[in-house]
C-alpha cells in the first residue's frame, strides 16, 4: 500500500499541535499536522457561546507570537479560536483538517497513521490530541425519563438550545458554574456536585488582572512542576479531582438564584435523586462531567496500569519517536494551558530531533510518569 511519509506527523491542531508544529518548522522537519475538526480553531469554537480564556490577553501567546489585541481581558471563544488559526497562517503550518488518526501502530522502526484521508508513515509521532475527545457522561443518564432533554457540556451552546423548565446541570466545575449563569435568568436551575473550592480573587478586575494572574502563571509554570516536592505533591493531589472555580465565585451563583445541591447519586421513576434523598424534575439536565482522554487508537504498548501513557516529561521511553503535549501535568500545572503547552512542545520537539527514530530515549532523573 502506498503511504506518504514525514519525519514526524502531529495528531492535533489546537494550541498544544501548533507549538509542537513550530518548533518542527524551526528544527527544518518534514512534518503534517492532523486535525478533525474542519478549521483551525473549531476546538474552540464548538464550545459554549459565553466562554472566555482565563489568561488576560497579555499572559496569550504561543512559541514566536503574542496574541494581538488591545486591552487585557482574557480573549472570548472566538477570538482565541481566530487567533489559533492567524497562528498557523503567519506560522506557516502544514495543517490538514477534517483528517481523523484512527489507529497509530508501528512497523519496524516506522509509524503507520490509519487515517481518514489514507495511510501516513512517520519516524515520529507527536499525540496532541488534548482530553475533549470522550465525553464522561455518568451512568444514571441512562435510566432518565427519555422526556428529559439531557445534553453533555460539549454540545451546550447557549440558553436558545433549553426548553422552558426547571434545569439540573451536574458538576460544579468551571463550565458547571458558567452554564448556570447562562440559564439562571430564564430557568430555575440546580447546580449539583461538591464544592472543590475557588480562587478568592476577581481575576478580571484589575488587581486579578495585573497581579493576581501573573503570580498564577508564575507558580503554574516555574514552581509547581515536576522538579521540585510542592509540585510532586501538588499533580498527586490535582489529578482525578475536579478544579476549582477559577472566574465565577459561589457568592455570584447564589445571587443568580441558582441553587445548590449534592451529588447526582441515582434515579428514581426517571428522575434523578440527589445524595440528600432529594428527587428533582428538571425538564433538562446538561452533564458538566468532563471527558475522557481516549487513547484506545493508539495500538502500541505504552499504557500503565491506569491506562495512562508511560513518558518522561512528554517523550515516551518504551517507543522511541512517539511523544505526547498537552497532557494534564505534563511536567508543570500549567502544562496543558496556553501558557504552558509551549514549553514542553520545545522540549519535546528538541529532545526527538537530537536522535534517531531507533535510539532509545536516555533516563532522566524525573519520574516516569512526568
Amino acid at each position: 500500500m502506498t503511504a506518504e511519509r514525514f519525519q514526524a506527523v502531529v495528531i492535533g491542531g489546537g494550541q498544544a499541535g501548533l507549538s509542537a508544529g513550530a518548533y518542527l518548522r524551526r528544527a527544518g522537519r518534514s512534518f503534517v499536522i492532523l486535525d478533525g475538526h474542519e478549521r483551525i480553531g473549531d476546538n474552540w469554537r464548538e464550545r459554549y457561546d459565553s466562554l472566555r480564556l482565563f489568561t488576560p490577553a497579555y499572559g496569550v501567546s504561543l512559541p514566536f507570537d503574542r496574541y494581538r489585541k488591545a486591552g487585557q481581558q482574557p480573549p472570548t471563544r472566538d477570538e482565541f479560536a481566530d487567533y489559533l488559526e492567524g497562528y498557523a497562517r503567519r506560522r506557516e503550518l502544514p495543517v490538514r483538517n477534517g483528517v481523523w488518526v484512527r489507529r497509530l501502530s508501528r512497523e519496524g522502526v516506522t509509524y503507520v497513521l490509519d487515517t481518514t484521508d489514507g495511510r501516513l508513515e512517520a519516524e515520529q509521532v507527536i499525540v496532541a490530541s488534548g482530553a475533549h475527545r470522550d465525553p464522561r457522561v455518568p451512568a444514571p443518564s441512562r435510566s432518565l425519563d427519555p422526556a428529559i432533554l439531557q445534553l453533555h457540556s460539549s454540545a451546550y451552546r447557549n440558553p436558545s438550545q433549553i426548553p422552558e423548565g426547571p434545569v439540573l446541570v451536574v458538576g460544579v466545575g468551571n463550565s458547571g458554574a458558567d452554564i448556570s449563569l447562562d440559564l439562571a435568568p430564564g430557568h430555575r436551575v440546580w447546580l449539583s456536585g461538591p464544592d472543590r473550592g475557588h480562587v478568592p480573587v476577581d481575576i478580571d478586575a484589575w488587581v486579578g488582572r495585573h497581579i493576581g494572574s501573573r503570580v498564577v502563571l508564575f507558580l503554574g509554570k516555574h514552581v509547581a512542576t515536576l522538579r521540585t516536592p510542592i509540585g510532586r505533591r501538588m499533580k498527586a493531589k490535582t489529578l482525578g479531582r475536579g478544579d476549582p472555580l477559577i472566574r465565577v465565585k459561589p457568592k455570584q451563583i447564589l445571587a443568580a438564584g441558582v441553587e445548590r445541591v449534592g451529588r447526582t447519586v441515582g434515579v428514581h421513576d426517571g428522575w434523578p435523586v440527589v445524595e440528600d434523598g432529594a428527587v428533582l424534575d428538571p425538564t433538562t439536565v446538561i452533564w458538566c462531567t468532563g471527558f475522557r482522554h481516549d487513547l484506545s487508537w493508539i495500538d502500541l504498548p505504552i499504557f500503565d496500569e491506569d491506562g495512562a501513557p508511560r513518558h518522561v516529561r512528554g517523550v515516551v521511553q518504551d517507543e522511541p519517536g512517539l511523544a505526547f503535549v498537552g497532557l494534564p501535568f505534563q511536567f508543570a500545572l500549567g502544562s496543558d494551558s496556553v501558557p504552558g503547552v509551549g514549553r514542553d512542545a520545545r522540549y519535546v520537539v528538541r529532545r526527538l530531533a537530537r536522535r534517531p527514530a531507533s535510539e532509545p530515549v536516555p533516563e532522566t532523573a524525573l519520574p516516569a510518569t512526568a
